[in-house]
């Protein structure tokens, strides 16, 4: 009897580490099915699209470029410049002021605080970036356009009179003081600061209005919402110029950086209004005057390399109208 009860609690004992060794075995089973079809689960999600932007992991040439620990706004957190940002920005001026006392008056003035610090698996943020290329004309892009999340233009690009092909809404305009239109109250006004100057015209826009002149005449004020006013930070100008334009030309061109500083806050980025018509000419398409993507301040030629090569990585969608 003794002998029969010990081989039944054998028995039980086997049995039951046999069911958990299968409980285990089917497990990672499961966890190499799923590794194998969609990826490992215990991978960490960059975000809720089906293609994230900040997946670093599906390129080994976007990973090198791409630094998610840089500054991309100026705050009272990030102010101090490092030595060799300062240097090389205030290189690109003819005459810089005192940096330190030019952004001691910015931060009291408008948000100081961190943006876009929301990026986890939850979201998926579509953003277009609309250049003011001629190859617009025509597309009807604009209820497209308009579907995104975010839409951000450049400098002075019109919507009015060209909604059909380039949309109505815009969330950010990323410019600099010549360059600078009137705003609604729901977009952001992001400045491209190429010299302190520039912060000091922000600021005097807002409250003395008697910056009239810069290397050429500027307007006094703009109309804007200045709780929607960003910097970027001459740090990401400094990061774009190395690491995405890598040293060609002085600095990067403002649509060059709109799209970098895309890459930086938004999950799926589609680029619009960028490069030739499909004759090969380069113009906006507001005006007839004809413009050309290599001059001696821009590198247009590597930055057009460029952007191309985010294409092919599957980092961005060009869309180029007569496609």
């Amino acid at each position: 009897m003794m002998v029969l009860l010990r081989h039944q609690r054998y028995m039980t004992a086997l049995l039951s580490s046999t069911t958990i060794l299968l409980l285990l075995y089917f497990q990672n089973y499961m966890l190499v099915l799923t590794y194998g079809s969609y990826g490992l689960i215990s991978k960490k999600v960059p975000c809720a699209c089906s293609i994230c932007v900040t997946d670093r992991e599906n390129s080994n040439w976007f990973s090198e470029q791409y630094d998610p620990n840089i500054p991309l706004l100026l705050n009272s957190t990030n102010g101090v410049l490092h030595a060799n940002v300062s240097r090389w920005w205030k290189e690109l001026q003819s005459s810089a002021g005192n940096y330190t006392e030019v952004v001691d008056q910015l931060f009291p003035l408008f948000p100081d605080k961190e943006h876009y610090s929301d990026a986890g698996p939850d979201r998926c943020r579509t953003c277009a970036v609309v250049g003011n290329s001629g190859n617009l004309l025509g597309s009807n892009y604009g209820p497209l356009i308009d579907f995104h999340d975010f839409v951000m233009r450049i400098n002075k690009g019109p919507t009015e009179g060209y909604e059909k092909d380039v949309g109505s809404k815009t969330t950010h305009r990323i410019v600099y003081p010549e360059s600078a239109v009137d705003l609604d109250n729901s977009t952001h006004l992001v400045l491209l600061p190429i010299k302190i100057l520039d912060i000091q015209w922000l600021i005097s826009a807002f409250t003395t209005k008697n910056i009239t002149q810069t290397y050429t005449e500027v307007p006094s004020t703009i109309k804007a919402n200045k709780d929607k006013v960003m910097i970027l930070h001459p740090e990401f100008i400094r990061y774009v110029y190395d690491n995405w334009a890598e040293g060609h030309g002085l600095y990067p061109s403002t649509g060059f950086l709109s799209l970098i500083f895309a890459l930086h806050i938004c999950d799926k980025v589609n680029v619009f209004g960028f490069g030739a018509t499909r004759d090969g000419i380069w113009h906006h398409y507001f005006e007839k005057i004809l413009t050309s993507y290599e001059n001696s301040i821009h590198a247009g030629r590597f930055e057009n390399e460029t952007i191309n090569r985010l294409q092919r990585e599957n980092k961005i969608v060009m869309h180029k109208g007569w496609t």
